[in-house]
């Protein structure tokens, strides 16, 4: 075996490909990076994006460039360390071959998959075109340039729908829908109440509908509870046991009742990217890839899933969530453990979660924190909040940023992402 930097090449080293460029699989290539070990990472895009605040992309609180960095710009320290910029149309597992949809193939000797997660609508497609959800740049600029242009709209003078223009619908009362519907009360309340001088941005409705019995089932009665009265003030009407039956551009039928709304976001509902049809294993609990404990794929050799693809149990025995921390931490321990296999012939061991808190922020001081035993709200909860999402950012120059992004809002309420850079549909079309 020769080592990188040596006499010899590093097309001679082993290789690992890993697909996704996510946190769990750029988490494990820099694990990766700078050993005996050569590594292949494929994207279908050329940028890392921290998911977790991309809702503030699409609520003009910050802009892509604060939320994406290059792939090979994180990894171009690692010499040992190759970037594909595609999208793969097959895995032959026997062969160990991937194939992209440019007619490229890659020969592996050990594949992580880690392609992660995708918005689901639960069997209605048809309404991701008039509810967009917010899991892409691309979507979070829509729903960016929809929530400004409905304020436009409503601007003009003899707008016959600006009640239906003001109201803004968010679908889903889990974190994703919670965070959406808090910041779009506050870029109501606060961000926008100068800019216009025919209409009031203050008195926009915000609805936020869940079809459950309660708000962030994934938290305790009491973080919940918390979480609702802090969105009540900001002005967001919540409906629960309101499940959606109905969206359409003029608005949404939801627990029988129609609202008419000409922006509806949806926020409630990820499903994992086709990993198992391409690996050629039947799907798991929730659709993603059965893994055993040390995140190998059943029935497969040398094949690893992890992060919102792996339906990885816990010490409860249900699946892990599809967190960024969860997603982190297992790739971190698959690039520790193959760097290991490889190069020392060791075993690998069974992955352990170690939950770190699950948080959800609700707007100006107000956010929420379970760690389980100890659960943390209010003005402490959310600096911690902010604290671990600056420190999850990839570099030290998307910190800097974010931060001073944040400091500039918080001292003067402004926004300054606000422009409208998707053109947006007239109703009708």
């Amino acid at each position: 075996m020769k080592t990188v930097g040596g006499n010899g090449s590093v097309s001679d080293l082993p290789h690992v490909v890993i697909i996704g460029a996510g946190f769990a699989g750029l988490a494990a290539a820099q694990e990766l990076g700078n050993t005996a070990v050569r590594v292949t990472v494929i994207d279908r895009n050329n940028y890392h994006l921290f998911v977790p605040l991309l809702y503030q992309v699409a609520t003009a609180a910050l802009s892509p460039a604060d939320v994406a960095e290059p792939i090979r710009h994180v990894l171009g320290r690692y010499p040992n360390i190759g970037v594909v910029l595609g999208e793969v149309s097959s895995v032959d597992t026997q062969a160990r071959e991937v194939s992209l949809a440019s007619g490229e193939t890659l020969h592996y000797d050990r594949l992580v998959v880690a392609t992660g997660s995708t918005s689901s609508y639960f069997g209605h497609d048809e309404w991701r075109s008039v509810a967009p959800a917010c899991k892409s740049i691309e979507e979070a600029r829509l729903i960016r340039s929809r929530i400004l242009s409905a304020f436009e709209e409503a601007e003009r003078d003899g707008a016959s729908d600006r009640e239906a223009l003001m109201t803004f619908v968010i679908v889903g009362g889990g974190p994703t829908g919670v965070e959406m519907a808090g910041s779009v009360a506050e870029l109501a309340r606060h961000a926008l109440t100068a800019d216009f001088r025919h209409i009031r941005p203050e008195t926009a409705r915000i609805i936020l509908v869940e079809g459950g019995p309660r708000l962030l089932t994934a938290f305790p009665d009491s973080l919940a509870d918390y979480a609702a009265k802090a969105l009540e003030r900001l002005g967001v009407q919540i409906m629960t046991n309101a499940p959606v039956e109905r969206i359409t551009e003029d608005g949404l039928t939801a627990g029988g009742r129609f609202i008419p709304a000409r922006t509806v976001l949806w926020g409630a509902g990820v499903a994992p990217t086709g990993a198992a049809k391409l690996l050629g294993v039947p799907p798991g609990p929730g659709g993603r890839v059965a893994v055993c404990a040390d995140l190998s794929v059943e029935g497969l050799d040398h094949v690893y899933a992890m992060g919102d693809v792996a339906a990885c149990l816990g010490e409860d025995g249900r699946p892990l969530p599809g967190l960024a921390q969860v997603a982190q931490q297992q790739g971190r321990f698959l690039g520790k453990g193959l760097r290991r296999a490889i190069i020392k012939g060791e075993p690998l061991s069974a992955f352990h979660f170690y939950n770190r808190g699950n948080a959800a922020i609700i707007g100006r001081h107000h956010a929420i924190f379970d760690f389980g035993r100890y659960r943390m709200k209010g003005y402490p909860a959310w600096m911690l909040w902010a604290i671990v999402h600056v420190v999850l950012l990839v570099n030290t120059a998307q910190r800097v940023r974010v931060s001073l992004q944040w400091l500039w809002r918080y001292l003067t309420y402004r926004r300054g992402a606000r422009i409208i850079t998707t053109p947006v549909p007239p109703r009708g079309r």
